[in-house]
């Protein structure tokens, strides 16, 4: 480690004890009613009401689901024709030494997948089950099948559309495809707008719902296996991520992407496995589990606009699962060193299947066989919003000492999550701000995940979805009106790779 690097890690000490230690009861409800009020502001703006009648279906959601279908649709389900070749390329098969970039297809996806296979898939599916019912479950799985074509797109833009910058580093994502796709079009001034909104989005973005929830539910999680970080000790737990969270990013994406391609197979194999022993020792409750869930998904007992209200929750867990259309992932993969835009698309499409339909469906399993979505002894965690600890009581019901094991995977997937979020808004940082003024976004990067262990959960997730979600807006309009020329890029790839020109390719 040099000696910046050394100093870059005292400095972030140092700031943090200050600022733990400074923080009182006061400035800490007034941080929370900060995030209340820009949910307010922000809420107007995005999430207006589309839906005639009672129903609820805020213009965000929707704009999100209709595009998806419209790409899956306008590609062919490309996110069913083409996964056997995806894994082929995730495998290394079709790697050539003319391929540029920084880091490899699979570092790439495991970075882009540590920010979202994470709370999204714990905390996030117990919040959807919360407010929409179990049913919620189902339209989060379809969501996620067409989000996968989203992705797909997102990442080949990105990859079509990146900068290599005179540092070494990769400029890419949506600001890039927003900026240089729509210059190349005429719409110069529009493109470099939208390209400043995304990037302010995704900045806000990475610091709330990449970052403050991410701890937020983390600290709920651990509290209650270790008493020591409760009752005004959160804190200490915050300061002791961010530490750890300061010596990765330091080092930029290749860092980053060595962590990640570390950090995400093991915890994705701990949580599965443990969610497959749940399932397995209860398998005789499945049947009616999946019963519960497939009726609330379609059930109109309750009237048309609860149905609108439980495919809305699915939607909206299932954009801050697997961040499918939202344009972050791109930003990771645009770091890919690939030979052709659309390989590394090809690659993305496994991330809302891993992430939603896989682990997702498995959470939603376990809390749904052990009943803690609807027992009277957790209605305090229901209304609190708190949904690793709500999980983590699903865990408990099965073996006492579960709750440890999904700790770990709490404090794993949060701290993944960090690390790539923090990536993803230090480029958007550096986009508007320049190089030079990347140190001090590291910095309130990490005196926000303290912020994050000591304001209240609920508070965040509003705010984290209200941010999150609107960095749609600016993103799918790029996506619209780009995807001929993704169209046009999968066609000739297609026919490469049936003529076996791509086979060839790696065997010179």
């Amino acid at each position: 480690m040099n000696k910046n690097k050394i100093g870059f890690s005292l400095l972030l000490t140092w700031l943090l004890l200050f600022f733990s230690s400074t923080v009182s009861a006061e400035e800490t409800s007034g941080i929370t009613t900060v995030f209340e009020s820009l949910n307010a502001i922000i809420g107007s703006i995005m999430f207006f009401d589309i839906f005639p009648g009672e129903a609820e279906m805020p213009f965000i959601v929707g704009w999100l689901f209709v595009g998806a279908v419209f790409l899956t649709l306008r590609f062919g389900f490309v996110n069913l024709r083409m996964m056997g070749h995806a894994f082929d390329v995730i495998r290394g098969k079709y790697q050539t030494s003319d391929s540029k970039g920084e880091v490899t297809p699979f570092q790439a996806l495991t970075t882009a997948l540590s920010a979202t296979v994470g709370l999204g898939n714990i905390a996030g599916v117990a919040i959807a089950i919360i407010i929409g019912g179990p049913g919620a479950i189902i339209w989060m799985i379809i969501a996620g099948f067409f989000g996968m074509t989203s992705k797909f797109t997102e990442v080949t833009l990105g990859q079509m559309y990146r900068e290599f910058r005179p540092n070494g580093q990769i400029m890419g994502g949506g600001m890039q495809y927003l900026s240089k796709g729509f210059a190349e079009r005429g719409w110069a001034g529009a493109g470099k707008s939208l390209a400043i909104l995304f990037a302010i989005l995704t900045i806000g973005a990475s610091l709330g719902g990449g970052n403050a929830f991410q701890v937020s539910q983390a600290v709920g999680a651990v509290k209650n296996e270790i008493p020591f970080f409760a009752n005004g000790n959160e804190w200490m737990l915050g300061v002791a991520m961010a530490i750890a969270v300061g010596l990765v990013i330091i080092g930029g994406i290749r860092r980053i992407a060595t962590a990640a391609e570390a950090i995400v197979p093991t915890m994705v194999i701990i949580y599965v496995s443990t969610c497959m022993w749940i399932i397995l020792t209860n398998v005789s409750a499945v049947p009616e589990a999946v019963s519960v869930i497939w009726n609330g998904a379609f059930s109109l007992e309750a009237g048309f606009g609860a149905l609108i209200g439980v495919i809305v929750q699915g939607f909206k867990r299932a954009a801050f699962s697997s961040e499918a259309g939202i344009g972050s992932a791109a930003i990771a993969h645009s770091a890919a060193n690939v030979k052709y835009p659309v390989r590394q698309g090809l690659v993305a499409l496994y991330e809302p299947f891993i992430d939603t339909i896989i682990i997702c469906t498995m959470t939603a399993l376990v809390i749904v066989i052990t009943g803690v979505y609807s027992g009277p002894e957790f209605a305090a965690l229901r209304e609190a919003k708190d949904g690793a600890a709500l999980t983590a009581e699903a865990f408990r019901t099965s073996v006492s000492w579960f709750p440890i094991i999904l700790s770990i995977s709490v404090v794993l997937f949060a701290y993944s999550t960090m690390i790539s979020w923090s990536y993803y808004g230090e480029r958007c940082w550096t986009y508007v701000f320049g190089e030079n003024f990347t140190l001090f976004y590291r910095l309130m990067f990490i005196a926000f995940i303290v912020i994050g262990s000591i304001t209240s959960a609920s508070s965040i997730l509003d705010f984290s979805d209200l941010l999150l979600l609107s960095m749609a807006l600016p993103n799918f309009i790029g996506l619209y009106l780009l995807h001929g020329k993704v169209k046009t890029a999968l066609a000739d790839y297609r026919a490469k790779l049936k003529s076996g020109e791509l086979d060839r390719e790696v065997q010179r």
